[in-house]
């Protein structure tokens, strides 16, 4: 049955039972059996060549250069190099081919990928600077000398006024981050065919599916915030010793069950755009995709966000230090109890740090998501062929138009 509408349909599975149709070997002669079966009339010694391989007894020409010569190359090396029609070759992919596809496929669209990107994180790192710089309360300052209940109480205050002031920044950053993933998972697919892309048309392609992935997000992070509070709520309640054991407790589960759903729903999102599915049955579509390969995902996962947390620092220093100087801020007070007052340079130089990270990290986090995609479709569901079609690659199918 086909569970799998929309991009293209999966591979079927071979029949089961197919192989008792093929017809199995006599069982070999050892000596055991009548001696009359064998002829007495043997081929002389070194002038017989079994029939698999004719032409190799003496007086035969030798092979050509290489491991086995010429038809045997084709018998022995290993089958024909996969089809390459764009920037990946059709077959499944191993951790290096899918970094490098999604450099690839945005070195190859640079214009309308990183072009689309940088406008989007430039539009969005100027409302965070203006929230930061107007609307959003000082960082609340912490007495280091305080102890006890005086202590406690700094500390709540202060995890609050830092949740209050990550708040917009991060929901400015979400609809950033699904923008550019809505577009960049488009030029994706088609970077895979090997078929150009404008923004004209990517985001024509990728602008109906903007408002679902929004939902998708948000659904996502409701589930997330509601195990958090299962995990953490009764021992809060509680309010003793034994209740904060228990909300320790309850947190360590709680983000063990998070991880787990982030690896399996990681493949929602381009499930969603290019196969056109609701929320509910994308985020079904990637749990079915990711289950047996739960940990090679989370590894790529992993690696990704290792890689783009690198970039992220070593971007971030020489521009915090740049802004600091410009500003005259204390570098003390940017890592002390009290809260710093920055200015208009702090935040501008900062600013430009932040622009260039996201206008590189953005698309790139989308494309590793929408080739892993690919990767499971094509090891459970032959994409591959589906694709190599779509791209007309000869040996595939009729790829002929119809009159």
């Amino acid at each position: 049955m086909n569970d799998s509408p929309g991009w293209a349909s999966p591979g079927s599975a071979p029949s089961d039972g197919k192989e008792k149709a093929i017809p199995r070997p006599s069982d070999p002669q050892d000596g055991s059996g009548p001696t009359g079966q064998w002829s007495p009339e043997q081929p002389p010694p070194g002038q017989w060549s079994p029939p698999s391989n004719p032409g190799s007894g003496p007086g035969t020409p030798p092979p050509a250069p290489g491991w086995g010569g010429g038809q045997q190359r084709h018998g022995w090396a290993g089958p024909p190099p996969a089809a390459k029609p764009g920037v990946i070759p059709l077959r499944p992919l191993s951790l290096g081919e899918i970094l490098d596809g999604s450099v690839s496929a945005l070195r190859a669209h640079w214009r309308t990928a990183l072009g689309f990107s940088l406008t989007v994180s430039v539009i969005t790192q100027i409302a965070v600077i203006l929230m930061q710089r107007y609307l959003l309360p000082d960082p609340t300052s912490i007495d280091p000398n305080a102890t006890g209940a005086e202590a406690l109480r700094q500390t709540a205050d202060s995890a609050r006024s830092t949740l209050i002031s990550l708040a917009p920044a991060s929901l400015l950053s979400m609809i950033a981050t699904l923008f550019t993933a809505s577009v960049v998972t488009v030029i994706i697919s088609r970077s895979v065919l090997g078929r150009p892309t404008t923004l004209a048309d990517s985001w024509a392609e990728a602008r109906p599916r903007v408002l679902p992935l929004l939902g998708l997000t948000v659904l996502v992070a409701v589930i997330m915030a509601a195990i958090m509070a299962v995990g953490i709520g009764p021992g809060l309640l509680l309010g003793s010793e034994a209740g904060a054991a228990l909300a320790f407790l309850g947190f360590a589960a709680a983000c063990v069950v998070m991880l787990w759903l982030n690896v399996s729903f990681a493949l929602a999102a381009p499930a969603l755009m290019l196969e056109r599915q609701s929320i509910v049955a994308a985020l079904r579509r990637s749990a079915k995709l990711v289950r047996g390969a739960w940990w090679r995902t989370f590894g790529i996962l992993a690696l990704t966000y290792l890689l783009t947390f690198l970039l992220t620092f070593l971007v971030s220093i020489p521009f915090t230090a740049i802004a600091v100087v410009a500003d005259g801020t204390e570098v003390s007070d940017l890592f002390g109890g009290t809260a710093p007052s920055v200015g208009w340079p702090f935040l501008i130089v900062t600013g430009i740090g932040e622009v260039i990270v996201s206008t590189l990290i953005y698309p790139f986090v989308a494309g590793v998501m929408a080739l892993l995609y690919m990767d499971q479709r094509i090891r459970r569901e032959a994409l591959d062929l589906d694709l190599a079609r779509a791209a007309g690659m000869p040996g595939y199918g009729d790829n002929t138009p119809r009159s």
